[in-house]
């Protein structure tokens, strides 16, 4: 295809541990999809590998891209694999183990030994300054700039990069935290600095260190990347703005993300998540699991009454990244809104392992793009997940990503069989359907963490399944947790993707004002909520969206005297009265009975933090109402055997594409082949294609 004429687009790009993924949605409704292996040494040369390819077959130029939204997983990765930048903590005299205290929770009630991760910036690392701010925001002992300069010293003669500035009280007074600001740019311009005042002005001495850490952390791998993407599109004529999807469901600017790179820790799970809200709006259902299975993890979130769930904090980096109120105390504390995920290490690439008492485990250690599995033979000898879902047959001729990635069943075999099954003596057929057992029971703790752990009943959801893998493991999920439908849509492999295009921008900004409801001043409530709403405008105004295509929205959290969570509600429409306040107490009350099943009497309501979300309104959608699929891809079709355990054994199973369903049901086991993914139908369940192409299955009698 080489048509050249002006045919404008928008591009979504997704980067997933194990895959890269690209959507190009043009003017007309026409939908492109790209994937490709990721590239974890540069992730940015992934990505180009797969536009110049795409651009060049369908006879796009660079210079028609009109949106460019991008998930990426860099962020996530350097905390995880401990590959940020060396960064050390100023703080206030007296508070130099913050971080190595925490929190009082931890994930494993009564194991004895379990071992708290080790803080992101060491102990030698961590610097203590003289000065003292009141929670009231006096200024108790002036900041003594030479007490700064000689930490700024040390840390610098450590080979530091970048720093993390947090002092007490600064929350309700910045003006210590700008002065250390000002000391590095001018004794160390070379050094990266992160002051908890513009990332998080809320209360909780931990939780703050914990987010100013995180984001000093991970901010020089950020900005590098960021300026090697960027420098690419350039030199390829892009001239569309680059965005970068946000873990709350919203997109900002590149040049954003940059100084506050904690608000993409969740970038591609959140844009999953929003896609499926997207495709349950369409499709008029309210209540959906989504459920996101990629190579290297599961995500699950929940979408009731239309609504993605939200979180103020999220934990990650432990054995379970989640959000929430749960959260169990095992990763790193980042205080951000963030979509309400749950995100277990449980995809294709999770390594089949024993462990020391020769029990059967998969995952959380995932093979990932580099070296792979043993079938991808990009020289990976660890058994993995798909080596087992090969050898059941459910995987097959051409490959992945249309052929561009050959299987090799025979190296999937060799490596289950002398890792695995051979020292625990057990048939080969036998050990990979265990594996792939054990595998759907690790994925369903992420989906009863967004729901059973919510006090919701997973019954009463669909699940929609995206993601490389998704359509692979829906249909033994949704039988596991006895969900009454699976909806796969199309070009499922690449959705988070088209999550990217959907997003809006959006901006959180937070405000401690701690008081009670029935004592607050009212006036000065209103004055804070003048100073976030002057923030969010000029920081919308930096990304091209002027006052007339500016939304504000205004929410409180509050909570009952001395409860140690709040919950977030609306905020009373026009100016700030005694009258609203008390409005603002009432639905606090009301959402703390639909939450907890109950309301405090005679409890006093005591206001927290003011909540500002500010959204970017643009001139029209970036991706038209209407939808076709481009078919650039041919898949392989006919039949070809499939193990589905003892109660079925091997039963020769059809091999064909989406569009040769119809609204007859069909009864499996049916295996959906695509360029993007495969979508397994078990024998206990029968599928159709619905009128937006959606592959529905349904359990069966």
């Amino acid at each position: 295809m080489t048509r050249t004429q002006n045919r404008p687009f928008a591009l979504g790009i997704d980067i997933g541990g194990t895959f890269t993924d690209a959507v190009i949605i043009e003017s007309d409704g026409t939908v492109h999809v790209g994937k490709g292996i990721s590239t974890p040494a540069a992730f940015e040369q992934g990505i180009f590998g797969i536009l110049d390819s795409m651009l060049a077959e369908l006879g796009l130029a660079p210079g028609h891209c009109q949106a460019l939204v991008h998930g990426t997983t860099v962020a996530t990765n350097a905390i995880i694999e401990r590959k940020g930048a060396v960064t050390g903590l100023i703080t206030t005299r007296g508070f130099r183990d913050v971080l190595e205290l925490r929190r009082i929770r931890i994930p494993r009630l009564y194991d004895l030994t379990w071992q708290k991760p080790e803080p992101l910036v060491a102990r030698y690392l961590r610097e203590e300054v003289t000065e003292r701010i009141t929670h009231d925001g006096y200024i108790h002992t002036p900041l003594d700039a030479d007490s700064v300069k000689q930490a700024l010293a040390r840390l610098h003669s450590r080979k530091v990069t970048s720093v993390a500035v947090c002092l007490i009280n600064s929350y309700a007074n910045s003006a210590h935290e700008e002065e250390v600001r000002q000391i590095i740019r001018h004794e160390a311009p070379d050094i990266d600095v992160s002051i908890s005042s513009d990332l998080l002005r809320e209360m909780r001495e931990y939780e703050r260190t914990s987010t100013t850490v995180i984001n000093a952390y991970i901010t020089p791998v950020v900005r590098r990347y960021v300026a090697s993407l960027m420098d690419g599109l350039a030199s390829r004529g892009y001239h569309s703005p680059l965005m970068i999807m946000q873990s709350n469901g919203g997109a900002m600017s590149a040049e954003v993300a940059c100084d506050k790179p904690i608000h993409i820790i969740e970038s591609g799970p959140a844009a999953g998540a929003i896609a499926a809200q997207r495709l349950a709006r369409r499709i008029g259902e309210t209540n959906v699991v989504a459920l996101d299975i990629g190579g290297t993890t599961a995500k699950a979130s929940l979408i009731e009454d239309s609504q993605v769930g939200y979180s103020s904090e999220y934990e990650l980096g432990g054995e379970f990244s989640r959000s929430g109120r749960l959260s169990k105390g095992g990763g790193y504390v980042l205080r951000a809104p963030t979509l309400d995920i749950s995100e277990i290490g449980a995809g294709g690439g999770s390594i089949v392992w024993l462990d020391s008492g020769g029990a059967l485990q998969v995952g959380p250690r995932s093979a990932g793009a580099q070296p792979g599995p043993a079938c991808y033979g990009l020289g990976g000898t660890e058994p993995t997940l798909t080596d087992a879902c090969l050898t059941l047959g459910y995987l097959g001729p051409p490959g992945l990503a249309g052929g561009a990635i050959a299987l090799d069943a025979a190296r999937a075999k060799t490596a289950l069989q002398e890792k695995v099954a051979g020292p625990l003596g057990m048939d080969l057929t036998d050990l990979s359907h265990g594996v792939y057992r054990i595998a759907v029971s690790n994925m369903t703790r992420a989906i009863r963490s967004v729901s059973t752990e919510r006090g919701k009943d997973p019954r009463d959801f669909d699940l929609i399944a995206f993601g490389g893998n998704g359509g692979l493991f829906a249909g033994a999920i949704a039988h596991e947790l006895e969900l009454p439908r699976v909806i796969v849509p199309p070009a499922s492999g690449i959705f988070s993707a088209f999550g990217a295009l959907y997003a809006d921008v959006e901006h959180h900004l937070t405000q401690t004002v701690l008081g009670r409801t029935d004592a607050v001043d009212p006036a000065a409530l209103e004055a804070s909520w003048h100073t976030l709403e002057t923030q969010a405008l000029n920081t919308l105004q930096r990304e091209g969206y002027g006052g007339g295509h500016c939304s504000l929205e205004r929410m409180g959290e509050l909570r009952y005297y001395s409860q140690t969570h709040e919950l977030a509600v609306s905020w009373p429409a026009g100016p700030t009265t005694r009258d609203s306040v008390q409005q603002l107490a009432v639905a606090f009350e009301d959402a703390h009975e639909r939450t907890y099943g109950y309301r405090a009497r005679d409890s006093m309501v005591e206001l927290v933090n003011l909540h500002l979300v500010a959204r970017g309104v643009p001139d029209k959608p970036r991706i038209p109402a209407a939808l076709h699929f481009a078919e650039e891809h041919t898949v392989a079709s006919g039949e070809r055997s499939a193990y589905f355990g003892k109660d079925h054994g091997w039963l020769n199973t059809s091999v064909c594409a989406r569009g040769s369903l119809d609204d007859k049901p069909r009864r499996g086991p049916v295996i959906i082949q695509e360029f993007d993914a495969t979508i397994l139908v078990p024998p206990e369940f029968s599928a159709v294609l619905d009128d937006h192409s959606n592959i529905v299955m349904t359990p069966q009698d």
